[in-house]
């Protein structure tokens, strides 16, 4: 997201500043006594160790797996072992188009070792793998700089990637790109993601048989016999701490309880070499103790976002930087004090971006970057006269595309930012790369997205005015009725406290974060048995009472069969224009292999009663604890005849009922009348 004013920038330095005097670790002094020693590199055959008096970080030559992280006194705060998944890597899901894989999972290991500076102020390495169309066959066909930077006096290191298709190279999908940490299982044992949702935390050992017994899916275990017994019981599973890329600035672990207590954090000091936009969901840190930065995921969209990249075409992209910080507060021993300085580092990240020390001329440094300032207005005759400014919306550019399209590319560079109700709908895009792009944008408490009519080009060191762009909502006609918010989210629905003994979930896991519970899809059923599907009535219930965020399915027998559910809307009107037509709106935040189908007052589909939609969704955010993944909206036009004066009914029925997590989840439904209907 794009980050506001110059005041709020130097509040954030200012942050740093007074957190790292107050609160760390005093950096170790050289032999002058001056706090801030240069940064040294020592190269071996397969070692190569950089060191600035305040972390030293060990990798190995020529592949660049990061294996030792060395910090306050501890000798190593990764787990590292022989082999590619440990310490830290970088790794992808890829395979050949029409190859009939589901995926092939690589580590990428460099094959040339490159110092690309060293100086007393800052070291940059390279390890570089280059893919060859004419001497290879097979394998990954993409060329990877995996880099990793050491400034003099910081308390941490920056890591990123260039990867490169040539116009040679066969094509590709890429489903996953991430660099991962394994962190010291015997120094970190306290996780947190955010400010709400942070813990001491099991060990990977307890999510081991015969400590945990798996459940619907590997990556969720019921712990049995932890050796903790304050876990026992509970529920862990690593999709339960995904965030959005918007609330995604900084997560990580901290080694609490002992003698000198320090955290291990990853931040993300810009997503602009994000996928998905503002609200793509991926994980971020969880039980191993492992911490990971998702440059490309399918997680709750599926393979709609997929990296897919054609024969003869020339694709580069910049991953990162991101940041590891590293801190500690012996004194307080307190693992939210370090939580609350990394987040004011993280903040001072971001305050900094784009970085000016990157080597890669890949990545562009302020001077090659423009911005783009603009109006955002809503016209909405049914809501106001006037045209209204959008003061809550989010704003992007992306590559060039139809409304929405922004959340499923994967290949190109996004820049957001938001309004606020203070602004008057004026937005101000910075630090945008050179390059042509769409302006998107969506404004909570409205359905539907806008695209600019022309595309945008951005220049280098220029500012794009684009004046007042007007987003007309979706609307046929005026609300008769509607249920729950248009957010593109399902949390403020019905979303029930899963009851123990069989799947106790963390308590963190309530109030706005209660969709991330395990087992919500089997809770359905528990309150609304066989026969007693939910009735909504306008007028008396209430969405957050009354409708279920999920569709899902029901179990229907012990041997594993399940069943479709139907839910109603009973709502009254008093007169109906039997040759208008109405529309009823259903907006949906999530979907997985769902097929819905519209009943209206009982007609049968011969008479038009009957609508549904084709099978959709591939997100798979209900077995994934999300109140959200893609946006899916649907228009069902209803023949003002199937309508009476008086009661009538509007069921819904998600009829694919294969397994328990084929459904939906609920953002906004809305009935519309006839244009001119009073």
């Amino acid at each position: 997201m794009a980050r506001g004013s110059t005041t709020t920038r130097a509040l954030a330095l200012l942050l740093l500043v007074v957190a790292e005097a107050l609160l760390l670790l005093p950096a170790a002094a050289n032999a002058a006594g001056t706090m801030a020693a240069p940064v040294t590199l020592r190269v071996e055959h397969r070692q190569v160790l950089v060191d600035n008096g305040v972390v030293q970080v060990s990798l190995s030559n020529p592949e660049g797996h990061i294996t030792g992280v060395r910090y306050g006194g501890e000798r190593n705060l990764l787990h590292s072992k022989h082999g590619g998944n440990s310490g830290g890597y970088w790794d992808m899901v890829w395979n050949t188009p029409g190859s009939g894989h589901q995926g092939n999972y690589q580590i990428l290991e460099g094959s040339d070792f490159k110092v690309v500076t060293a100086t007393q102020d800052q070291v940059e390495l390279s390890f570089r793998r280059t893919y060859n169309a004419s001497r290879q066959s097979g394998g990954l066909p993409l060329s990877v700089d995996k880099r990793v930077v050491v400034l003099r006096g910081s308390p941490g290191f920056y890591c990123y990637a260039v990867v490169e298709h040539a116009a040679d190279a066969p094509a590709v999908s890429v489903s996953e790109a991430r660099l991962a940490f394994k962190l010291n299982t015997a120094r970190f044992n306290y996780m947190a993601v955010s400010d709400a949702i942070q813990r001491y935390m099991p060990s990977a050992k307890d999510r081991e048989s015969p400590r945990a017994s798996r459940l619907a899916y590997g990556e969720a275990v019921l712990l049995v016999d932890p050796a903790n017994p304050q876990f026992k019981g509970e529920v862990d599973d690593k999709y339960q701490y995904s965030l959005d890329n918007k609330d995604n600035r900084v997560h990580g672990w901290v080694g609490a309880g002992q003698g000198n207590p320090m955290g291990f954090w990853v931040v993300t000091p810009s997503n602009e070499f994000k996928i998905g936009g503002p609200l793509k969901r991926e994980l971020t840190s969880h039980v191993g103790p492992t911490s990971v930065t998702m440059f490309l995921g399918t997680h709750y969209v599926g393979n709609d976002i997929v990296a897919r990249i054609d024969d003869g075409e020339y694709w580069k992209k910049v991953m990162g930087p991101v940041f590891v910080y590293l801190n500690s507060n012996p004194s307080k021993g307190d693992p939210r004090a370090l939580w609350e300085d990394a987040k004011a580092r993280a903040e001072a990240e971001a305050a900094k971006w784009p970085y000016g020390f990157v080597e890669s001329p890949d990545f562009h440094k302020a001077a090659e970057r423009g911005s783009v300032v603009g109006r955002l207005l809503v016209r909405d005759r049914h809501v106001s006269r006037q045209d209204m400014p959008a003061g809550t919306a989010y704003v992007g550019l992306a590559a060039p595309g139809q409304a929405g399209s922004w959340a499923t590319q994967s290949k190109g560079y996004q820049f957001w930012t938001t309004t606020s109700p203070s602004s008057g709908g004026k937005f101000t895009i910075e630090n945008v790369r050179a390059g042509e792009y769409s302006l998107y944008a969506w404004v909570p408490g409205f359905l539907g997205d806008y695209v600019h009519a022309s595309r945008v080009t951005v220049g280098p060191g220029g500012a794009v005015e684009l004046g007042d762009v007007v987003f007309e909502p979706p609307r046929s006609g005026p609300t008769l009725w509607e249920i729950g918010v248009p957010d593109r989210s399902a949390a403020e629905m019905f979303v029930p406290a899963v009851d123990g003994p069989k799947y106790n979930n963390s308590e963190l896991l309530a109030g706005r974060d209660a969709y991330r519970q395990y087992g919500l899809w089997e809770r359905y059923a528990d309150l609304y048995p066989d026969g007693e599907d939910p009735v909504f009535t306008v007028g008396e219930s209430h969405h957050s009472r009354h409708w279920y965020f999920a569709h899902v399915t029901r179990k229907a027998s012990d041997d594993g069969g399940y069943a479709p559910t139907t839910r109603q809307v009973r709502f009254n009107l008093g007169r109906v224009a039997a040759n208008g037509v109405y529309t009823l709106r259903v907006a949906l935040a999530a979907a997985h292999k769902a097929r819905l189908q519209v009943q209206v007052n009982g007609a049968a589909a011969r008479r038009g009663g009957a609508l549904a939609t084709p099978t959709f969704g591939d997100g798979n955010a209900i077995a994934r604890h999300g109140d959200h993944g893609t946006q899916w909206s649907f228009e069902f036009p209803i023949r003002g005849s199937l309508l009476r004066e008086g009661e009538n009914n509007i069921a819904i029925t998600q009829t694919r009922a294969i397994n328990p997590f084929f459904g939906v989840m609920y953002d906004y439904l809305r009935l519309e009348g006839p244009q001119g209907y009073l």
